[in-house]
């Protein structure tokens, strides 16, 4: 599917509010996306289960393919670039070095420390492997923005745990090192209308605000909790466990992010609609265990 710019337009106008933009916020992304050259994207991943880009990918009217293809300028991305091997390394390196100072860097997934680095090799360099690590420490100095984008670039995610790979995130690898702050977008994956919409703010308006963890507050600013419709813990559902989940693990008392008001699957559900506890993966601390303290759903009968 081909979309024109009038139609990506079209889109974030009527997304204008879930995105967090003013009318002069469109005025100013109109003005970017007519100009002959934004702002590139590069896009790497390190360990991650692709998960993020395959949230991102989802988003429909327009295809989010034809916007970072076609719209963004997305100079390099591993699973949309046609380019494999020296080529695709090449073209990273390349558009790094022509848009020195301009370009977005949004990283996906962990990166990994452990033996050198090479846990995780992005592909060869002059006969060495080039790994997560050498292209993150090259290219964040370079970038005008670094997005670390998913719970696993954040913070270390899912992919942490593991001592031999000695993963670290975004911020860990490049503090100090970058010409403003890195900012985060956790989630597991990340929402697609967080990550499309603070590309479109810095396309726009520069850094967002952000929070002390370097997440954009128009994302990242309420608790689940505070937003929850299951909040009222006098509400009984039908198996008789109280409306709140809290006590069997839900982790909505202490995770911010905005599923509440963006829910999933282009605004169909959410976790909690789903009538499931939250489990917490914009946490700093997902994944915890347990997930769910399911010994609190069941109560001892007096028949037992």
């Amino acid at each position: 599917m081909q979309v024109t710019r009038r139609d990506f337009m079209k889109w974030v106008a009527a997304s204008a509010a879930a995105l967090g933009l003013t009318t002069f916020d469109l005025t100013r992304l109109e003005e970017a996306l007519a100009a002959s050259i934004s702002p590139p994207v590069i896009w790497l991943q390190g360990a991650a289960c692709t998960g993020c880009s395959v949230s991102l990918l989802n988003v429909t009217n327009p295809t989010i393919d034809d916007v970072l293809l076609n719209k963004i300028s997305m100079k390099y991305h591993p699973n949309l670039s046609t380019a494999a091997g020296d080529l695709a390394v090449s073209s990273i390196l390349s558009s790094a070095n022509t848009y020195n100072g301009q370009f977005i860097l949004a990283i996906e997934g962990g990166i990994p420390t452990g033996a050198g680095g090479k846990c995780c090799v992005i592909g060869d360099r002059n006969g060495n492997d080039w790994t997560i690590l050498d292209a993150v420490n090259e290219l964040g100095p370079k970038a005008k923005y670094v997005m670390a984008v998913g719970t696993c670039a954040a913070y270390g995610g899912v992919v942490r745990p593991s001592t031999y790979t000695g993963v670290k995130n975004v911020r860990e690898i490049l503090t100090g090192k970058t010409r403003n702050p890195i900012i985060r977008l956790p989630g597991c994956p990340a929402h697609p209308n967080t990550v499309v919409g603070t590309i479109v703010a810095l396309l726009t308006t520069g850094l967002p605000r952000l929070d002390s963890e370097g997440r954009p507050r128009a994302y990242y600013s309420d608790k689940i909790h505070e937003r929850c419709p299951r909040e009222d813990e006098r509400k009984v559902n039908q198996v008789g466990i109280f409306g709140c989940y809290k006590e069997i693990g839900c982790k909505g008392p202490n995770t911010i992010i905005n599923c509440p008001n963006h829910k999933w699957n282009n605004g169909v559900n959410w976790c909690i609609g789903a009538n499931m506890a939250c489990i917490g993966c914009a946490s700093q601390s997902f994944p915890a265990k347990p997930l769910y303290n399911y010994s609190a759903i069941f109560v001892e009968s007096d028949d037992d």
